[in-house]
């Protein structure tokens, strides 16, 4: 596992380097989303109000953020998981150019293509909580906080080492979680043969 301290704009190069199992920080600019933003965006064809060649790190995260006296403060940072996104994935990575994606779990096949065709990669929180997350994460605007609220609004946030992140897919279209399923599948078969059970077994949860 190697270890990556990224700063965005995130360039082809860099991104190229990150394989499945690393591990990644990420520093600079980035933008939060969740379902009815981009359900607006793709579905309906609004347009985003910043560049996201410049911003080209998404986060899939509905945050808390309060307005103290005119100022903008983080209470809570949980990325939720992208799988849920995976409507959008593919015209996430194509027609915005992202070239990371920060959220739970993975994304599935449609997208991992599209990342393996425009160079871009998923990363999934590493053994951190949300407290940690706050101390790394500057708020500086919000765009469509009346259309979508606070929680579905467009946040752009600032970083600062915020990590650490797995590289679950990587711009060769690999997802580290399709690996450890074959590995599980092959254990698997391994202890039902040394058993005795055969292959096209399945047991039933009793509880």
């Amino acid at each position: 596992m190697a270890e990556y301290h990224l700063k965005t704009p995130l360039q082809d190069e860099e991104i190229k380097d990150l394989k499945t199992g690393d591990k990644v920080y990420f520093s600079g600019e980035a933008w939060t989303c969740r379902s009815k933003l981009q359900k607006t965006v793709f579905d309906e064809g609004w347009k985003l109000p910043f560049d996201t060649r410049e911003k080209n790190l998404l986060i899939h995260v509905g945050p808390v953020i309060i307005d103290e006296g005119g100022n903008w403060k983080l209470v809570s940072f949980q990325p939720t998981s992208s799988i849920r996104f995976e409507k959008w994935g593919p015209a996430s990575v194509k027609d915005l150019g992202l070239k990371a994606i920060i959220g739970k779990t993975t994304m599935g096949k449609d997208s991992q293509e599209a990342m393996k065709k425009y160079c871009c990669i998923h990363a999934t929180p590493l053994g951190v909580t949300p407290t940690l997350f706050i101390e790394r994460i500057k708020v500086k605007e919000v765009h469509w906080l009346e259309e979508m609220g606070s929680i579905e609004a467009a946040w752009i946030l600032e970083l600062d080492e915020l990590g650490p992140f797995l590289v679950d897919i990587d711009c060769e279209g690999k997802n580290h979680f399709d690996h450890l399923d074959e590995k599980i599948a092959a254990n698997r078969r391994s202890v039902y043969q040394e058993m005795g059970i055969p292959e096209d077994f399945e047991y039933t949860r009793l509880y």
